[in-house]
């Protein structure tokens, strides 16, 4: 959430307007908060007098007590006065909500360096590492992972539902090292390891989600248990998306000193979404799934370093995909393709042979201020003089979703034997070099044999010279 002094006269509103611009976004937002602040501020004003009143009723009255004089008209003159500051506070508290619920909405300041457009095919490419091969026969990640015996989704559907799968030996596998090699790189970086709860009481996701993610991405948990803290019963929970969530809320009404920072999480959950409205080829195999495990990176830093920071992070996975030889793109995210919390986004792109496109595989966003003002995780004490609360700035980036981890292995390393298994993996994997095929490609169903004719098997030399090529 923005800070509500930068829509009054000393703050700098014209800043969030252009912002707002850049968003796609109507003014008439930051108007809503402009007059709400104003009102809110009449009512507190009202307050104030109030209990200044109040406070000289109570010096008449302790000077008439000295006194040894009558002070019962003042006495309920100041009682008469407490029922209506009582109102007041509960009016100006309104009047507080009220700006929340306007100013909730508003979207963090657009860095300066993102590219204005509403449109993501403007998305700005700032880095490629590797060659993006145009091999043709080369199969997709759902076929190759059918082929090494790695997932049963028939089944995973039968008892889950839509985009359900069970994960089986070398699915599982590969999902385990990708795990354990992230983590492993981010110890080596710094990063304390984090495993998180899967799930978070509604009033925290609030301070961290967007109200839409409730809706399009949160799945909801409801149910009846017995707790030790009393008025927590039949709480509802919703399960968590990414780390990122309860990551950020971990240091949540804290005040953290300059000195402590910046704190590194390699955040490690399974994660939910809905993924409602997405559909086609993104049904296929396990790169757009309903559960799925997660590697995040989480910093906490001081405001003057965040955006170090954040070219750090994004460095952090770049060597990642690098050291399993996937070849990729870094796209700079539009301003009206922006969530609420970014000030700046990159996405990195692998590139999908069998698709051949690029797909995301890391999202990595400096939301400086924006989450932890709404979490009350402060940066410092104020110093006199000081006009502004300092809050500390948040950072997230992915290091790996395991399942688009997978995907991305098996695309780019599929030869004419089976898998070729990244070297960064291989330690992680009992040391084998090669993934082999135990079953033949399967045959299309459905909107895959609608969308090309059945795969050709890859050409012996061609995912070997394409690889190659990777780690030249």
């Amino acid at each position: 959430m923005l800070d509500v002094t930068l829509f009054r006269p000393e703050g700098n509103v014209e800043l969030v307007r252009e912002s707002q611009k850049r968003r796609g976004q109507s003014q008439a937002t930051v108007d809503a908060v402009i007059d709400a602040d104003a009102k809110w501020k009449a009512g507190r004003f009202a307050l104030d007098r109030a209990n200044q009143e109040r406070n000289k009723l109570n010096e008449e009255i302790g000077k008439k007590k000295r006194a040894k004089e009558d002070a019962d008209d003042l006495i309920a003159k100041r009682n008469e006065l407490e029922v209506h500051i009582e109102k007041l506070k509960a009016e100006e508290k309104a009047l507080e909500n009220a700006v929340n619920r306007v100013l909730k909405p508003i979207g963090n300041i657009v860095h300066a360096s993102v590219p204005v457009s509403d449109n993501e095919d403007d998305n700005l490419v700032v880095k490629t590492w590797g060659e993006f091969p145009k091999t043709e026969g080369l199969l997709h990640h759902h076929e190759l992972l059918y082929m090494i015996d790695g997932y049963d989704p028939e089944r995973g559907v039968k008892v889950a539902g839509h985009r359900a799968y069970f994960l089986t030996g070398m699915g599982l596998d590969l999902n385990q090292a990708l795990i354990r090699y992230g983590l492993d790189f981010l110890k080596k970086k710094g990063y304390k390891s984090m495993q998180t709860p899967f799930f978070m009481k509604k009033d925290v996701m609030g301070c961290t989600a967007q109200l839409e993610q409730f809706d399009e991405e949160l799945y909801k948990v409801v149910g009846k248990s017995k707790t030790e803290t009393p008025g927590e019963d039949d709480d509802d929970k919703y399960l968590i998306a990414t780390s990122e969530q309860p990551i950020s809320a971990y240091h949540m009404d804290e005040w953290l000193e300059p000195k402590q920072l910046p704190l590194k999480y390699a955040g490690y959950s399974t994660c939910f979404r809905k993924e409602a409205g997405s559909h086609g080829k993104d049904t296929w195999g396990i790169f757009r799934v309903h559960q799925f495990e997660k590697v995040e990176q989480f910093v906490l830093t001081a405001p003057e370093d965040s955006w170090a920071m954040h070219e750090t992070m994004l460095a952090n996975s770049e060597e990642f995909f690098q050291s399993l030889g996937i070849p990729y793109r870094v796209v700079s995210i539009v301003s009206g393709a922006l969530n609420n919390a970014a000030a700046k986004k990159y996405d990195l792109e692998g590139w999908f042979p069998g698709y051949q496109e690029f797909r995301e595989l890391v999202s990595c966003s400096n939301c400086t201020d924006y989450q932890s003002r709404e979490l009350g995780v402060r940066c410092g004490i104020k110093k006199q003089g000081e006009r502004e609360k300092k809050f500390v700035h948040m950072l997230n980036s992915t290091l790996v979703a395991t399942t688009r981890g997978i995907c991305a292995v098996l695309e780019n390393g599929q030869c004419a034997e089976g898998i070729r298994v990244p070297e960064a993996l291989r330690p992680y994997l009992g040391g084998i070099t090669i993934i082999p095929f135990v079953n033949p490609p399967p045959k299309p169903k459905g909107q895959a044999a609608k969308a090309a004719a059945k795969p050709k098997a890859p050409a012996a030399d061609a995912p070997t010279e394409q690889m190659a090529n990777l780690k030249a």
